[in-house]
């Protein structure tokens, strides 16, 4: 195995990964920011690429190895704080990430995207425009998760199968929120605002579905 990193942003760099060959990019990558550290993906021998940033770096690191098909490279994640992504992957932060990247085992997980082809790896949420009650019906699989209106919804991959689930906002604070799993949610409003891994979409949309991608990707823990 041949550790290459990434570091998205202005964020640290954890101490056990100070001798390996770094590549800086944005804090949330674009496509021609994947360049210098593909060239030296390609010309290792079991290349695995070490994300270091914010849950939106490392989804625009694994939309960018789907749209590429590189989904071979293995993938390694160290948040400088606890995120939405390792809670979904029961992922270490900081150093003790940085020494799980170095020495953890890849492992195929479900690869979550959505019909906008970007991929999610900590939390998507769904509101009505401007953060009011979302209005319209969705499903995960074949299963009714709201009709009518909730203040929102959320959607997060899983490491196992079916590989996502969802939630809406309970309508009492004090009611446990309910999760359900499958392998797609299904959503249509009038106007609907979504946040993905903390990057809010441009527009609102009146459709979204996430779905599981027929091919896994190497995940390391």
């Amino acid at each position: 195995m041949t550790p290459v990193v990434l570091i998205c942003g202005d964020v640290p760099l954890p101490l056990p990964l100070g001798s390996i060959s770094t590549s800086s990019a944005p804090a949330v990558p674009d496509k021609d920011d994947f360049d210098e550290v593909f060239s030296k993906l390609q010309v290792v021998v079991d290349p695995r690429l070490i994300v270091v940033g914010s849950d939106a770096a490392l989804a625009a690191t694994l939309t960018r190895l789907m749209r590429t098909e590189r989904l071979h490279i293995e993938l390694a994640y160290v948040a400088e704080h606890r995120s939405d992504a390792t809670e979904a992957y029961h992922l270490s932060s900081g150093a003790r990430g940085a020494r799980t990247a170095l020495k953890g085992t890849a492992k195929p997980v479900p690869l979550i995207r959505d019909d906008a082809g970007i991929a999610l790896v900590g939390c998507a949420t769904v509101t009505g425009p401007d953060g009011g009650p979302l209005v319209g019906e969705a499903y995960v699989d074949d299963t009714r998760l709201f009709s009518g209106t909730t203040t929102s919804m959320t959607v997060t991959p899983t490491p196992r199968l079916p590989g996502m689930r969802a939630s809406v906002e309970p309508r009492r604070r004090w009611l446990p929120r309910r999760w359900v799993e499958g392998r797609a949610v299904q959503l249509g409003s009038p106007a609907a605002a979504l946040t993905r891994d903390g990057v809010p979409n441009p527009r609102d949309v009146k459709r979204s579905t996430f779905y599981r991608h027929d091919q896994e990707w190497l995940l390391v823990r």
